[in-house]
């Protein structure tokens, strides 16, 4: 199946029918369910009686209001922190989501200090750890991606540190290799990427036996998260490294979004991208693991010590879209996670993760996204808002199926679920050895770069640098800090910080657990 003949496709009905259903509503000013389905009739009646005059003008009232109701909703949501994907109901999603739980109270005015501290106990009483989960036949996983898995061989070039192999191109080698590529099409700054490969791409044919060949590779290494928690000045100190290479920019997100079509979380779907537009990311390091095909004419890479990374800070936790693309399973929890797929292809990776005390990570999740009238204040009604979301969602489900539920994960106004470590952490491990993934934590790299880059590079088996090349990716400065109108704002309120503190504490002592180190309990941190 050629990729021209092969369509991507829904698990379930058309997509058209996902957004046809009613939109889930946060209700504000009421103690019932936290979400309601607002639903008008297009039909009006064709007279008007004089016995039912007053009742319409009265039902015609509340529907305006409803509807006011809706438009100050959704400006809310499309304004907020970029978490507005998807608001219509998935098909396999939950009847009844989430209920009030056993705190309710008005959301748009908490201030009660009490009943927030009540929710977080509540929380923390049902938090539980299970060793493992049950873990998806490869079967099952090529029967929903089979595309993906008939263009990826299952063997790799020999010899060569990264997963590389060579594809035959039957393609015309006048016309643009990457017209049809998606990163191109949406991206002013990767079309101009794009165009330095067009011109390099035909010397790098390699001609076997009347074909023509290109070399294809994934990664050897996976920056996967987290967000906000130092991975952009990683990414930027490891490309110093004159082994290492990346995709032609940081942050694809093919395995967490772009692979469902998702290119920003508040537009819904588009189209999907195939395996071969992420490949296309990879063909730039691909041409220097290569090399001079005039010095060595049996094909074989000239510099097989260079490895690949890729780092997106959403591959670790980020599985949002599975509602929408597989099956529901019977306790709400996805069938499929990303890392089932990685391994699937790649059972050898390896994975960098960087961790920050999650209370402190929240806080700059907070004032990084561009949302208007940022406050201390207003961060604390957010994590209030979202810390009794994901009570009322464990009212009724478990703790690990309220993480990965996609419709409290967009509803809740900051995102309390991706400091949640230890959940994402364990299910990585459940199909990658504990050798495989590198922990570390944002405030040991910004106490010492040169201790946490030397623990990088052994863990990539990187050979020495020159003592210039590694002045220059210890001491630069750091990337992507925080903005000085952000840092005008001021730290968070002291109870806002107590309050996330009690509700993230139970995940870190079992994170400190699980790493043996319990410096990942963030019991005597400053801020950063």
């Amino acid at each position: 199946m050629t990729q021209m003949d092969y369509k991507y496709s829904l698990l379930g009905s058309a997509i058209d029918d996902y957004r046809k259903r009613p939109l889930l509503l946060q209700v504000d000013d009421t103690t019932m369910n936290l979400f309601g389905v607002l639903e008008v009739k297009r039909e009006l009646p064709r007279c008007w009686n004089t016995l039912g005059y007053f009742h319409k003008i009265r039902l015609y009232s509340f529907l305006f209001a409803l509807a006011v109701t809706f438009l100050i909703m959704a400006s809310y949501i499309l304004t907020g922190d970029k978490k507005g994907l998807l608001l219509t109901p998935s098909p396999y999603h939950f009847s009844s989501l989430v209920s009030p739980g056993s705190f309710a109270f008005n959301l748009s005015s908490i201030k009660d200090y009490a009943h927030v501290k009540m929710v977080v106990k509540s929380i923390t009483s049902k938090v539980e750890f299970h060793s493992s989960r049950q873990l998806p036949e490869l079967k099952a996983l090529v029967n929903s991606e089979p595309h993906m898995f008939s263009v990826i061989p299952r063997k790799f070039l020999p010899g060569v540190r990264n997963p590389c192999w060579y594809e035959e191109y039957s393609g015309n080698i006048t016309s643009d290799p990457y017209r049809t590529n998606l990163y191109a099409r949406y991206s002013k700054r990767f079309q101009t990427m794009f165009q330095h490969l067009r011109h390099t791409f035909r010397e790098h044919l390699f001609h076997h036996d009347g074909k023509l060949y290109r070399m294809r590779c994934l990664p050897y290494f996976y920056i996967i998260g987290q967000p906000k928690c130092g991975t952009t000045d990683l990414y930027d100190r490891l490309r110093l490294h004159p082994d290492v290479k990346f995709t032609t920019f940081k942050e694809p997100h093919w395995w967490t979004r772009k692979r469902f079509g998702i290119i920003r979380l508040s537009e819904g779907f588009h189209d999907r991208y195939p395996v071969e537009d992420y490949l296309d990311l990879f063909d730039q390091a691909a041409y220097q693991i290569q090399g001079n095909f005039s010095a060595n004419a049996s094909g074989s890479p000239s510099q097989p010590n260079i490895i690949i990374g890729e780092a997106s800070a959403s591959t670790m936790w980020d599985n949002n879209a599975w509602v929408y693309f597989y099956e529901n399973t019977t306790e709400g929890e996805p069938p499929f996670l990303i890392q089932d797929f990685v391994h699937a292809l790649q059972p050898n990776a390896r994975f960098i993760v960087m961790l920050r005390d999650p209370v402190e990570r929240l806080y700059s999740d907070y004032l990084y996204f561009g949302i208007a009238n940022k406050s201390a204040e207003d961060f604390h009604e957010k994590v209030s808002e979202s810390l009794q979301l994901f009570e009322g969602c464990l009212t009724e489900y478990t703790m690990r199926s309220c993480v990965y539920n996609t419709t409290v994960n967009n509803a809740m106004p900051v995102r309390l679920q991706v400091g949640l470590y230890i959940v994402y952490l364990m299910d990585w491990l459940t199909v990658f050895s504990r050798e495989q993934i590198l922990v570390l934590r944002l405030e040991d790299h910004a106490s010492n770069r040169k201790y946490t880059m030397h623990k990088v590079f052994d863990f990539l088996n990187l050979g020495p640098v020159t003592k210039e090349i590694e002045s220059e990716i210890t001491r630069s400065p750091a990337s992507n800090t925080r903005r000085p109108a952000d840092k005008n704002l001021g730290p968070m309120l002291p109870i806002t910080k107590e309050i996330l503190r009690d509700f993230y504490t139970p995940f870190n002592e079992k994170l400190a657990k699980v790493l043996r180190n319990d410096s990942f309990l963030w019991q005597n941190n400053s801020k950063l």
